[in-house]
């Protein structure tokens, strides 16, 4: 992305017109985070597609990148993931979505709550399973 004048910058920071950054593959970031803990849960890409789906429906939609087409989050695992409130960074290239897990409340592929599992150890630079 580009940097924007001043004025634009601004308005970007400041102003309240919902105006997403998508990057040169048409994505933006969406982390994901359990709405009642905060316990961050996922991150993933949606495209313009992934976004007005996930806002039309409150139901969270992705991009996937390996297979690129429309993910929409629980249609093959049941953790339907129900949209309690999407935020956007300071330059609109970051989304931030709370959401309500469906199904048992996984939302990694590998069958756990969150695909934030492994820790790095500084001291042996090695990765230590946190659940």
């Amino acid at each position: 992305m580009s940097a924007l004048p001043p004025a634009e910058a601004h308005e970007l920071e400041e102003g309240l017109a919902f105006a997403p950054r998508y990057d040169a593959q048409g994505l933006i970031v969406c982390i994901t985070v359990e709405a009642a803990t905060k316990d961050v849960l996922m991150v993933a890409y949606m495209n313009e597609l992934a976004l007005s789906k996930t806002i039309e429906t409150g139901v969270a939609h992705y991009w996937s990148r390996s297979r690129q087409s429309l993910w929409r989050k629980g249609d093959t695992s049941g953790q339907v993931q129900k949209v309690v409130s999407l935020e956007v960074d300071c330059d609109q290239d970051a989304l931030l979505l709370s959401v309500e897990p469906g199904g048992d409340g996984k939302a990694c592929h590998t069958g756990r709550k969150s695909c934030f599992y492994r820790r790095l150890d500084p001291s042996s630079g090695r990765l230590v399973l946190e659940n």
